[in-house]
Protein backbone atom coordinates (compact mmCIF):
# COMPACT_ATOMS: atom_id res chain seq x y z
CA UNK A 1 0.00 0.00 0.00
CA UNK A 2 2.68 2.72 0.76
CA UNK A 3 4.06 1.84 -2.96
CA UNK A 4 1.27 2.72 -4.15
CA UNK A 5 1.07 6.13 -2.31
CA UNK A 6 4.35 6.99 -3.23
CA UNK A 7 3.21 6.06 -6.96
CA UNK A 8 0.86 9.21 -6.72
CA UNK A 9 2.66 11.14 -4.94
CA UNK A 10 5.19 11.10 -8.03
CA UNK A 11 2.83 11.15 -10.90
CA UNK A 12 2.82 15.21 -10.52
CA UNK A 13 6.32 15.32 -10.67
CA UNK A 14 6.36 13.32 -13.73
CA UNK A 15 3.98 15.42 -15.33
CA UNK A 16 5.40 18.23 -14.79
CA UNK A 17 9.36 16.98 -15.82
CA UNK A 18 7.24 16.00 -19.10
CA UNK A 19 5.61 19.02 -19.28
CA UNK A 20 9.08 20.90 -19.21
CA UNK A 21 10.54 18.75 -22.40
CA UNK A 22 6.96 19.90 -24.26
CA UNK A 23 7.81 23.45 -23.70
CA UNK A 24 9.70 25.38 -26.42
CA UNK A 25 11.55 28.30 -25.29
CA UNK A 26 10.46 31.01 -27.55
CA UNK A 27 11.92 33.64 -25.50
CA UNK A 28 13.51 35.94 -28.20
CA UNK A 29 17.14 37.13 -28.14
CA UNK A 30 16.94 40.46 -27.38
CA UNK A 31 17.17 43.09 -30.44
CA UNK A 32 20.74 45.07 -30.40
CA UNK A 33 22.29 46.48 -33.21
CA UNK A 34 25.85 45.52 -33.36
CA UNK A 35 27.53 49.00 -34.57
CA UNK A 36 31.22 49.61 -35.82
CA UNK A 37 32.08 52.37 -33.58
CA UNK A 38 35.64 53.08 -35.05
CA UNK A 39 37.81 52.08 -38.27
CA UNK A 40 41.03 53.65 -38.47
CA UNK A 41 43.19 52.49 -41.41
CA UNK A 42 47.19 53.64 -42.27
CA UNK A 43 47.31 56.08 -44.80
CA UNK A 44 44.09 58.00 -44.29
CA UNK A 45 43.30 61.42 -45.37
CA UNK A 46 40.88 62.25 -42.80
CA UNK A 47 38.73 59.80 -40.49
CA UNK A 48 36.19 57.26 -41.28
CA UNK A 49 32.93 58.12 -41.66
CA UNK A 50 30.04 55.64 -39.97
CA UNK A 51 26.67 56.27 -40.54
CA UNK A 52 24.98 53.39 -38.61
CA UNK A 53 22.10 53.91 -39.40
CA UNK A 54 22.69 52.55 -42.72
CA UNK A 55 25.53 50.37 -42.02
CA UNK A 56 28.10 51.58 -43.77
CA UNK A 57 31.56 52.80 -43.12
CA UNK A 58 33.74 55.25 -45.65
CA UNK A 59 37.30 55.19 -45.66
CA UNK A 60 39.03 58.14 -46.87
CA UNK A 61 42.32 56.89 -48.61
CA UNK A 62 45.87 59.06 -49.26
CA UNK A 63 46.71 58.92 -53.08
CA UNK A 64 49.66 56.83 -52.15
CA UNK A 65 47.67 54.10 -50.21
CA UNK A 66 47.46 50.78 -51.92
CA UNK A 67 43.72 50.32 -52.15
CA UNK A 68 43.78 46.45 -52.59
CA UNK A 69 45.88 46.51 -49.78
CA UNK A 70 44.35 48.42 -46.89
CA UNK A 71 45.83 47.87 -43.31
CA UNK A 72 43.40 48.65 -40.34
CA UNK A 73 45.08 49.85 -36.91
CA UNK A 74 41.95 50.16 -34.73
CA UNK A 75 38.79 48.92 -35.24
CA UNK A 76 36.37 49.38 -32.17
CA UNK A 77 32.76 47.55 -32.27
CA UNK A 78 29.48 47.63 -29.24
CA UNK A 79 30.71 45.07 -26.64
CA UNK A 80 30.54 41.86 -27.34
CA UNK A 81 29.57 41.89 -31.42
CA UNK A 82 31.68 39.46 -33.52
CA UNK A 83 33.25 39.85 -36.40
CA UNK A 84 33.94 37.40 -39.66
CA UNK A 85 37.22 39.35 -40.24
CA UNK A 86 40.31 39.72 -38.70
CA UNK A 87 40.38 43.36 -39.46
CA UNK A 88 43.79 43.88 -37.39
CA UNK A 89 45.86 41.32 -38.88
CA UNK A 90 45.21 41.14 -42.30
CA UNK A 91 45.15 43.21 -45.30
CA UNK A 92 41.76 44.34 -46.80
CA UNK A 93 40.60 45.31 -50.73
CA UNK A 94 38.63 48.32 -50.56
CA UNK A 95 38.45 49.09 -54.27
CA UNK A 96 35.04 46.96 -54.06
CA UNK A 97 32.80 47.61 -51.23
CA UNK A 98 33.82 45.07 -48.39
CA UNK A 99 30.83 43.24 -46.57
CA UNK A 100 31.35 42.69 -42.90
CA UNK A 101 29.08 40.83 -40.61
CA UNK A 102 29.13 41.88 -37.25
CA UNK A 103 27.00 39.21 -34.60
CA UNK A 104 25.96 39.03 -31.32
CA UNK A 105 22.42 37.20 -31.17
CA UNK A 106 21.33 38.32 -34.50
CA UNK A 107 24.04 39.44 -37.47
CA UNK A 108 24.08 42.09 -39.34
CA UNK A 109 26.07 43.05 -42.36
CA UNK A 110 28.28 46.40 -42.87
CA UNK A 111 29.82 47.61 -45.72
CA UNK A 112 33.12 49.28 -45.37
CA UNK A 113 33.56 51.81 -48.55
CA UNK A 114 37.19 53.12 -50.00
CA UNK A 115 37.26 56.37 -51.42
CA UNK A 116 40.53 57.31 -52.72
CA UNK A 117 41.21 60.29 -55.16
CA UNK A 118 44.27 60.57 -57.04
CA UNK A 119 45.02 63.58 -58.68
CA UNK A 120 45.64 63.03 -62.43
CA UNK A 121 46.31 65.79 -65.33
CA UNK A 122 48.16 66.37 -68.52
CA UNK A 123 49.01 69.72 -69.87
CA UNK A 124 49.71 71.35 -73.24
CA UNK A 125 50.40 74.36 -74.35
CA UNK A 126 47.98 76.75 -75.85
CA UNK A 127 45.40 73.83 -75.72
CA UNK A 128 41.99 74.93 -75.18
CA UNK A 129 40.68 74.44 -71.75
CA UNK A 130 41.81 71.40 -69.29
CA UNK A 131 42.59 67.75 -70.46
CA UNK A 132 39.80 65.01 -70.33
CA UNK A 133 41.56 62.60 -67.68
CA UNK A 134 39.29 59.67 -67.63
CA UNK A 135 40.55 57.04 -65.23
CA UNK A 136 37.99 54.04 -65.69
CA UNK A 137 38.32 54.44 -69.54
CA UNK A 138 42.28 55.27 -69.28
CA UNK A 139 42.65 57.40 -71.75
CA UNK A 140 43.60 61.71 -72.29
CA UNK A 141 41.44 63.75 -74.15
CA UNK A 142 43.29 67.15 -75.09
CA UNK A 143 41.22 69.67 -77.56
CA UNK A 144 43.52 71.59 -79.11
CA UNK A 145 43.20 74.97 -81.63
CA UNK A 146 41.91 73.29 -85.38
CA UNK A 147 45.49 73.26 -87.72
CA UNK A 148 47.60 72.74 -84.53
CA UNK A 149 50.59 71.23 -85.92
CA UNK A 150 50.66 67.79 -83.36
CA UNK A 151 54.03 67.18 -83.78
CA UNK A 152 55.70 69.82 -82.46
CA UNK A 153 54.04 69.85 -79.02
CA UNK A 154 55.03 71.08 -75.60
CA UNK A 155 54.03 69.01 -72.50
CA UNK A 156 53.58 71.03 -69.85
CA UNK A 157 52.78 68.98 -67.11
CA UNK A 158 51.84 65.50 -66.47
CA UNK A 159 50.90 62.95 -63.97
CA UNK A 160 48.45 59.96 -64.56
CA UNK A 161 49.31 58.09 -61.26
CA UNK A 162 49.72 58.24 -57.18
CA UNK A 163 52.69 60.69 -56.32
CA UNK A 164 56.05 59.30 -56.06
CA UNK A 165 55.23 55.85 -57.02
CA UNK A 166 54.37 56.18 -60.55
CA UNK A 167 56.52 54.99 -62.81
CA UNK A 168 55.69 55.40 -67.37
CA UNK A 169 56.48 54.20 -70.12
CA UNK A 170 57.44 55.77 -72.13
CA UNK A 171 58.55 58.22 -69.23
CA UNK A 172 56.92 61.58 -70.24
CA UNK A 173 57.94 64.88 -69.05
CA UNK A 174 58.03 68.21 -69.92
CA UNK A 175 59.59 69.00 -72.94
CA UNK A 176 58.71 67.93 -76.57
CA UNK A 177 55.86 65.57 -77.44
CA UNK A 178 54.70 64.57 -80.57
CA UNK A 179 50.82 63.35 -80.70
CA UNK A 180 50.00 63.29 -84.43
CA UNK A 181 48.73 59.63 -83.20
CA UNK A 182 47.31 58.00 -79.90
CA UNK A 183 50.12 57.54 -77.76
CA UNK A 184 50.28 54.68 -75.80
CA UNK A 185 51.17 54.74 -72.42
CA UNK A 186 51.88 52.42 -69.23
CA UNK A 187 51.03 53.69 -65.74
CA UNK A 188 52.66 51.74 -63.07
CA UNK A 189 51.97 51.78 -59.38
CA UNK A 190 52.06 48.96 -56.37
CA UNK A 191 53.72 46.87 -59.13
CA UNK A 192 50.38 47.04 -60.92
CA UNK A 193 50.80 48.45 -64.88
CA UNK A 194 47.90 49.88 -66.47
CA UNK A 195 47.40 50.95 -70.23
CA UNK A 196 46.35 54.93 -70.75
CA UNK A 197 45.92 56.18 -74.47
CA UNK A 198 46.29 60.12 -75.44
CA UNK A 199 44.40 61.65 -77.73
CA UNK A 200 43.83 65.08 -79.60
CA UNK A 201 40.74 66.48 -80.59
CA UNK A 202 40.30 69.99 -82.34
CA UNK A 203 38.03 72.74 -81.87
CA UNK A 204 37.57 76.16 -84.22
CA UNK A 205 36.00 77.35 -80.67
CA UNK A 206 38.54 79.95 -79.47
CA UNK A 207 36.71 80.79 -76.13
CA UNK A 208 33.76 78.75 -75.19
CA UNK A 209 31.16 79.65 -72.25
CA UNK A 210 31.41 76.23 -70.83
CA UNK A 211 28.62 76.26 -67.52
CA UNK A 212 27.00 79.66 -65.78
CA UNK A 213 25.09 78.87 -61.86
CA UNK A 214 22.93 81.71 -60.75
CA UNK A 215 22.30 82.23 -56.96
CA UNK A 216 20.34 84.99 -55.90
CA UNK A 217 22.10 88.03 -56.08
CA UNK A 218 25.80 85.96 -57.49
CA UNK A 219 26.38 83.96 -60.54
CA UNK A 220 29.11 82.28 -61.02
CA UNK A 221 30.94 81.79 -64.86
CA UNK A 222 32.92 79.19 -65.95
CA UNK A 223 34.50 78.96 -69.50
CA UNK A 224 37.65 78.38 -71.74
CA UNK A 225 40.01 79.77 -74.21
CA UNK A 226 43.98 78.60 -75.15
CA UNK A 227 46.05 78.53 -72.00
CA UNK A 228 48.07 81.40 -73.76
CA UNK A 229 45.39 83.57 -73.64
CA UNK A 230 43.74 85.66 -70.64
CA UNK A 231 39.87 84.56 -70.19
CA UNK A 232 37.21 86.72 -68.79
CA UNK A 233 33.28 87.35 -68.54
CA UNK A 234 30.79 90.10 -70.20
CA UNK A 235 27.73 89.93 -68.82
CA UNK A 236 24.00 91.62 -68.85
CA UNK A 237 20.45 91.89 -67.93
CA UNK A 238 19.11 89.80 -71.08
CA UNK A 239 16.74 92.46 -71.99
CA UNK A 240 19.74 94.46 -72.14
CA UNK A 241 21.98 95.72 -74.61
CA UNK A 242 24.80 96.74 -72.54
CA UNK A 243 27.40 94.47 -72.01
CA UNK A 244 29.36 94.55 -68.89
CA UNK A 245 33.53 93.62 -68.53
CA UNK A 246 33.87 91.70 -65.17
CA UNK A 247 36.49 93.31 -63.60
CA UNK A 248 39.56 90.92 -64.23
CA UNK A 249 40.24 90.90 -60.75
CA UNK A 250 38.02 88.60 -60.09
CA UNK A 251 38.80 85.67 -62.73
CA UNK A 252 40.57 82.99 -61.30
CA UNK A 253 42.61 81.47 -64.54
CA UNK A 254 44.14 77.43 -64.43
CA UNK A 255 46.00 76.97 -67.94
CA UNK A 256 42.95 77.23 -70.44
CA UNK A 257 40.12 77.13 -67.77
CA UNK A 258 38.76 80.15 -66.01
CA UNK A 259 35.94 80.72 -63.52
CA UNK A 260 35.12 84.14 -61.76
CA UNK A 261 31.83 84.96 -59.45
CA UNK A 262 29.38 87.62 -60.68
CA UNK A 263 28.02 89.85 -57.48
CA UNK A 264 25.49 92.56 -56.73
CA UNK A 265 22.76 91.09 -59.15
CA UNK A 266 19.03 91.35 -58.97
CA UNK A 267 16.88 88.28 -57.43
CA UNK A 268 14.83 86.60 -60.06
CA UNK A 269 16.40 87.91 -62.76
CA UNK A 270 17.55 86.43 -66.41
CA UNK A 271 21.23 87.66 -67.27
CA UNK A 272 23.32 86.93 -70.47
CA UNK A 273 26.95 85.78 -69.54
CA UNK A 274 29.79 84.87 -72.32
CA UNK A 275 33.33 84.42 -71.66
CA UNK A 276 35.89 86.29 -73.62
CA UNK A 277 39.31 86.39 -74.17
CA UNK A 278 41.23 89.51 -76.21
CA UNK A 279 39.06 90.01 -78.69
CA UNK A 280 36.65 86.58 -78.88
CA UNK A 281 33.81 86.08 -77.82
CA UNK A 282 31.96 82.96 -76.21
CA UNK A 283 28.72 81.61 -76.37
CA UNK A 284 26.22 83.20 -74.81
CA UNK A 285 24.51 80.94 -72.34
CA UNK A 286 21.03 82.80 -70.39
CA UNK A 287 20.47 81.91 -66.78
CA UNK A 288 17.82 83.17 -64.19
CA UNK A 289 18.71 83.80 -60.87
CA UNK A 290 16.95 82.61 -57.75
CA UNK A 291 14.84 84.30 -55.36
CA UNK A 292 15.31 85.18 -51.75
CA UNK A 293 14.04 84.24 -48.47
CA UNK A 294 13.93 85.34 -44.74
CA UNK A 295 14.45 82.40 -41.38
CA UNK A 296 11.13 81.53 -40.17
CA UNK A 297 11.19 82.86 -36.76
CA UNK A 298 14.90 84.19 -37.47
CA UNK A 299 14.15 86.87 -34.76
CA UNK A 300 13.00 84.50 -31.98
CA UNK A 301 9.92 86.17 -31.10
CA UNK A 302 7.65 83.38 -31.25
CA UNK A 303 7.81 81.54 -28.20
CA UNK A 304 4.83 79.33 -26.17
CA UNK A 305 4.73 77.42 -22.94
CA UNK A 306 2.44 74.11 -22.53
CA UNK A 307 3.16 74.41 -18.68
CA UNK A 308 5.88 72.53 -18.66
CA UNK A 309 7.80 73.07 -21.79
CA UNK A 310 9.10 76.14 -23.52
CA UNK A 311 8.91 75.90 -27.54
CA UNK A 312 10.39 78.33 -29.75
CA UNK A 313 7.06 78.71 -32.25
CA UNK A 314 3.91 80.44 -31.77
CA UNK A 315 1.46 78.05 -30.29
CA UNK A 316 -0.51 76.23 -33.50
CA UNK A 317 1.97 77.72 -35.70
CA UNK A 318 4.69 75.93 -37.87
CA UNK A 319 7.45 74.92 -35.95
CA UNK A 320 10.48 75.71 -37.75
CA UNK A 321 13.12 75.55 -34.60
CA UNK A 322 13.53 72.87 -31.96
CA UNK A 323 15.32 72.53 -28.54
CA UNK A 324 16.28 69.95 -26.11
CA UNK A 325 13.57 71.19 -23.13
CA UNK A 326 12.29 68.16 -23.89
CA UNK A 327 14.47 66.08 -22.32
CA UNK A 328 15.35 68.27 -19.41
CA UNK A 329 11.74 68.99 -19.04
CA UNK A 330 12.14 64.98 -17.18
CA UNK A 331 13.65 67.52 -14.21
CA UNK A 332 11.45 70.47 -14.18
CA UNK A 333 13.65 72.24 -16.22
CA UNK A 334 14.40 74.27 -19.27
CA UNK A 335 17.48 75.41 -20.38
CA UNK A 336 16.46 77.37 -23.78
CA UNK A 337 13.89 79.77 -23.19
CA UNK A 338 12.75 83.55 -24.15
CA UNK A 339 14.60 86.32 -22.88
CA UNK A 340 14.02 90.19 -22.82
CA UNK A 341 17.32 90.76 -23.12
CA UNK A 342 17.36 91.51 -26.94
CA UNK A 343 19.57 93.61 -29.35
CA UNK A 344 16.96 96.48 -29.67
CA UNK A 345 15.88 96.39 -25.72
CA UNK A 346 12.35 94.78 -27.33
CA UNK A 347 10.62 91.90 -27.79
CA UNK A 348 12.53 88.83 -27.49
CA UNK A 349 15.77 86.89 -28.31
CA UNK A 350 16.42 83.49 -27.14
CA UNK A 351 18.79 82.20 -24.19
CA UNK A 352 20.85 79.06 -24.21
CA UNK A 353 21.74 77.82 -20.80
CA UNK A 354 24.31 74.73 -19.96
CA UNK A 355 22.78 73.03 -16.49
CA UNK A 356 23.11 69.96 -14.67
CA UNK A 357 19.78 68.30 -15.45
CA UNK A 358 19.07 66.24 -12.45
CA UNK A 359 16.58 64.27 -10.56
CA UNK A 360 17.75 63.76 -6.48
CA UNK A 361 21.53 64.25 -7.43
CA UNK A 362 21.88 61.92 -10.97
CA UNK A 363 21.70 63.25 -13.93
CA UNK A 364 24.24 64.74 -16.90
CA UNK A 365 25.25 68.02 -18.26
CA UNK A 366 22.77 69.49 -20.83
CA UNK A 367 23.58 72.04 -23.24
CA UNK A 368 21.11 74.74 -24.17
CA UNK A 369 21.09 74.24 -28.01
CA UNK A 370 18.69 75.47 -30.10
CA UNK A 371 18.27 74.18 -34.17
CA UNK A 372 16.35 74.39 -37.39
CA UNK A 373 14.69 70.68 -37.49
CA UNK A 374 12.65 68.62 -34.38
CA UNK A 375 13.47 66.98 -31.30
CA UNK A 376 11.98 63.13 -32.33
CA UNK A 377 11.96 61.17 -28.91
CA UNK A 378 14.27 60.13 -26.21
CA UNK A 379 16.50 56.75 -25.82
CA UNK A 380 16.43 56.89 -22.00
CA UNK A 381 18.10 59.42 -21.26
CA UNK A 382 19.32 60.20 -24.87
CA UNK A 383 18.34 62.37 -27.57
CA UNK A 384 17.21 61.69 -31.14
CA UNK A 385 16.39 64.49 -33.30
CA UNK A 386 15.67 65.35 -36.85
CA UNK A 387 18.13 68.22 -38.21
CA UNK A 388 17.32 70.17 -41.28
CA UNK A 389 14.25 72.02 -42.88
CA UNK A 390 13.81 71.67 -46.16
CA UNK A 391 15.48 74.69 -48.56
CA UNK A 392 16.75 75.06 -51.59
CA UNK A 393 18.43 78.61 -52.28
CA UNK A 394 22.32 79.21 -51.76
CA UNK A 395 23.07 82.16 -49.61
CA UNK A 396 26.37 82.90 -49.16
CA UNK A 397 26.56 83.93 -45.12
CA UNK A 398 24.54 83.64 -41.62
CA UNK A 399 23.88 86.82 -40.11
CA UNK A 400 22.82 88.07 -36.70
CA UNK A 401 23.76 89.10 -33.14
CA UNK A 402 25.03 86.84 -30.34
CA UNK A 403 26.04 87.29 -26.84
CA UNK A 404 27.93 84.49 -24.23
CA UNK A 405 28.98 84.27 -20.38
CA UNK A 406 31.54 80.95 -20.66
CA UNK A 407 31.99 79.14 -17.72
CA UNK A 408 34.95 76.48 -16.78
CA UNK A 409 33.81 73.41 -17.74
CA UNK A 410 32.95 70.94 -14.87
CA UNK A 411 31.43 67.65 -16.00
CA UNK A 412 32.52 65.61 -19.19
CA UNK A 413 32.13 62.40 -20.80
CA UNK A 414 35.38 60.51 -20.51
CA UNK A 415 36.96 60.96 -24.00
CA UNK A 416 36.81 64.70 -23.28
CA UNK A 417 38.15 64.55 -19.49
CA UNK A 418 41.05 67.12 -20.17
CA UNK A 419 38.85 69.85 -20.91
CA UNK A 420 37.43 69.95 -17.24
CA UNK A 421 38.57 72.87 -15.98
CA UNK A 422 39.03 74.66 -19.66
CA UNK A 423 36.38 77.57 -20.20
CA UNK A 424 33.25 76.52 -22.03
CA UNK A 425 33.33 77.31 -26.40
CA UNK A 426 29.46 78.28 -27.73
CA UNK A 427 29.04 77.04 -31.33
CA UNK A 428 26.97 78.89 -33.91
CA UNK A 429 26.95 77.01 -37.58
CA UNK A 430 24.96 76.86 -40.61
CA UNK A 431 25.09 74.04 -43.21
CA UNK A 432 23.57 73.41 -46.22
CA UNK A 433 22.97 69.80 -47.48
CA UNK A 434 21.38 67.42 -50.27
CA UNK A 435 20.47 65.05 -47.68
CA UNK A 436 17.05 63.20 -48.98
CA UNK A 437 15.53 63.54 -45.29
CA UNK A 438 15.85 65.38 -41.58
CA UNK A 439 19.37 63.84 -41.07
CA UNK A 440 18.56 62.07 -37.69
CA UNK A 441 20.98 62.95 -34.68
CA UNK A 442 21.47 60.25 -31.78
CA UNK A 443 23.16 61.39 -28.89
CA UNK A 444 23.68 57.60 -27.35
CA UNK A 445 27.19 56.52 -26.95
CA UNK A 446 26.11 53.05 -28.03
CA UNK A 447 24.90 53.80 -31.23
CA UNK A 448 25.59 57.80 -31.53
CA UNK A 449 25.30 59.85 -35.21
CA UNK A 450 26.42 63.08 -34.92
CA UNK A 451 26.23 65.61 -37.76
CA UNK A 452 29.75 65.71 -39.51
CA UNK A 453 30.53 69.21 -41.38
CA UNK A 454 32.99 67.08 -43.53
CA UNK A 455 30.64 64.95 -44.81
CA UNK A 456 30.46 64.46 -48.70
CA UNK A 457 26.15 65.52 -47.87
CA UNK A 458 26.97 69.13 -46.74
CA UNK A 459 27.51 71.32 -50.16
CA UNK A 460 28.07 74.64 -47.58
CA UNK A 461 29.37 75.45 -44.39
CA UNK A 462 30.20 77.92 -41.74
CA UNK A 463 30.86 78.50 -38.38
CA UNK A 464 31.41 80.89 -35.22
CA UNK A 465 33.00 79.99 -31.82
CA UNK A 466 33.55 82.22 -28.77
CA UNK A 467 35.01 81.07 -25.55
CA UNK A 468 35.17 84.38 -23.08
CA UNK A 469 32.86 86.68 -21.86
CA UNK A 470 30.82 89.65 -23.39
CA UNK A 471 29.39 92.81 -21.95
CA UNK A 472 26.89 93.12 -24.65
CA UNK A 473 25.42 91.34 -27.97
CA UNK A 474 28.22 91.34 -31.04
CA UNK A 475 26.98 91.39 -34.28
CA UNK A 476 28.64 88.18 -36.56
CA UNK A 477 28.60 87.55 -40.08
CA UNK A 478 29.39 83.58 -40.66
CA UNK A 479 30.47 83.21 -44.44
CA UNK A 480 29.58 80.13 -45.89
CA UNK A 481 32.24 78.36 -48.04
CA UNK A 482 30.48 76.08 -50.89
CA UNK A 483 32.44 72.85 -51.80
CA UNK A 484 30.98 73.48 -55.37
CA UNK A 485 28.31 76.27 -57.23
CA UNK A 486 26.08 73.65 -58.93
CA UNK A 487 24.45 71.38 -56.36
CA UNK A 488 21.15 72.71 -55.05
CA UNK A 489 21.11 72.18 -51.55
CA UNK A 490 17.22 70.25 -50.53
CA UNK A 491 18.05 71.35 -46.65
CA UNK A 492 19.44 73.64 -44.10
CA UNK A 493 20.74 73.33 -40.86
CA UNK A 494 21.55 76.12 -38.38
CA UNK A 495 22.24 75.32 -34.72
CA UNK A 496 23.07 77.53 -31.50
CA UNK A 497 25.46 75.87 -28.60
CA UNK A 498 25.94 76.47 -25.10
CA UNK A 499 28.46 74.08 -25.23
CA UNK A 500 30.41 72.87 -27.72
CA UNK A 501 30.63 69.40 -27.00
CA UNK A 502 27.01 69.38 -25.35
CA UNK A 503 26.92 66.21 -27.86
CA UNK A 504 29.37 64.19 -25.57
CA UNK A 505 27.38 65.71 -22.75
CA UNK A 506 30.62 67.84 -21.97
CA UNK A 507 30.09 71.40 -20.90
CA UNK A 508 30.40 73.81 -18.12
CA UNK A 509 27.64 74.75 -15.43
CA UNK A 510 26.16 77.98 -16.19
CA UNK A 511 27.33 79.03 -19.47
CA UNK A 512 24.94 80.88 -21.62
CA UNK A 513 24.29 82.16 -25.19
CA UNK A 514 22.10 84.58 -26.67
CA UNK A 515 21.02 85.04 -30.09
CA UNK A 516 18.94 86.92 -31.58
CA UNK A 517 17.74 88.63 -35.40
CA UNK A 518 18.87 85.90 -37.56
CA UNK A 519 18.80 86.73 -41.10
CA UNK A 520 20.80 85.58 -44.66
CA UNK A 521 23.39 87.30 -46.66
CA UNK A 522 22.98 86.91 -50.51
CA UNK A 523 25.84 88.99 -52.05
CA UNK A 524 29.94 89.06 -52.26
CA UNK A 525 31.88 92.11 -51.46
Amino acid sequence: MKSVKNIFRLLPIAALIWLAGCIENDVPYPKIPQIITSLVAEGELKPSVIDSMAYDVTVYLDEIVDIENVRFTQFTTTPGAECDFDMLDETHNLSNPMIVALSKYQTYYWVIYGKQDIERYFTIDGQVGESVVDPIGRRVIVTLPEGTDLTDLQLESVKLGPRDITTMTPDLKPGKIDLSYPLRVEVTAHGRTEVWTIYVVFTDLVVSTSSVDAWSEVVWAYGSCPSDLTGGFEYRESDSGEWISLPQERVIQTAGNFSASIPHLKPLTEYSVRAVAGEDKGNIVKVTTQGTTDIPNGDFEEWWNNGKIWYPYAEGGVQYWDTGNTGTSLTGQNNVTPTDHTVTGQGRAAQLETIFAAVFGLGKIAAGSIYTGKFAKLDGTNGVLDFGRPFGLRPTSLKGYYQYRTANIDRSSNEYKDLIGRPDTCHIYVALADWTAPFEIRTNPNNRQLFDKNSESIIAYGELLYSGTMDSYQEFEIKLEYRDTYRVPTYLQITCSASKYGDFFTGGTGAVLYVDQFSFGWDLP
